[in-house]
């Protein structure tokens, strides 16, 4: 499987045209298509899981580290919403479905520094993103293991996602394995090949 230079892919994505000359509706933030699909966009090979015995998530940094098992996190209060999400190569899909973990009710689990004021999420592959503790404390973040009812599947993020339909979906990091919690922002994966730091797709913050 050949995988493009993430310099290049950010590059080729600033020079898309194909832009929709018309406000798509209210619900959909400039410069996007509606589409009913689920595309999938991954950097790097689909992480694949036969068994979650020995999966876990950590917590660091600026927290009293602690590890939740698979069965521990199911454990958890339980949240389904739907809501929209928007991608940084220009497609939204409206009225998703997601069941998981809110993250106000993740934090009642943790302990965190007050003098934190962002998180990296690390996943599967190495990848990671960042996000702010003010925009994570939203009634409609979680930690995300179902959709639609059903496993996410594994192009899309099985078992455990982040969920931040707030920001560009790139944001809503896929195959979660960590939350790092920082005193300051730092960027995560794309932000350093060219993403923006924030992500606000109402602002279209696309690039840096």
């Amino acid at each position: 499987m050949r995988i493009e230079n993430p310099f290049r892919k950010v590059e080729r994505l600033k020079r898309v045209k194909n832009v929709p000359m018309n406000p798509q509706g209210e619900r959909v933030p400039p410069g996007q298509f509606v589409t009913e699909r689920f595309p999938v966009l991954t950097y790097g090979q689909t992480v694949h899981y036969s068994s979650l015995e020995d999966w876990d998530l950590r917590v660091f940094g600026l927290a009293q580290e602690k590890r939740f098992s698979w069965k521990e996190l199911l454990a958890l209060p339980t949240k389904t919403q739907t809501v929209d999400i928007h991608c940084v190569t220009r497609w939204s899909k409206l009225d998703t479905t997601w069941s998981g973990v809110s993250w106000r009710e993740f934090l009642r689990h943790i302990q965190v520094d007050p003098a934190a004021t962002h998180v990296m999420a690390h996943c599967d592959g190495d990848y990671t993103t960042n996000i702010a503790l003010n925009v994570l404390d939203d009634d409609d973040t979680m930690l995300a293991y179902l959709y639609q009812g059903k496993s996410i599947e594994p192009d899309h993020g099985y078992p455990l996602r982040m969920l931040a339909p707030k920001k560009y979906f790139w944001k809503s990091a896929k195959w979660l394995r960590g939350l790092e919690f920082m005193r300051s922002d730092r960027p995560g994966f794309w932000e350093r090949y060219g993403y923006h730091m924030q992500g606000d797709p109402w602002l279209e913050e696309r690039f840096s």
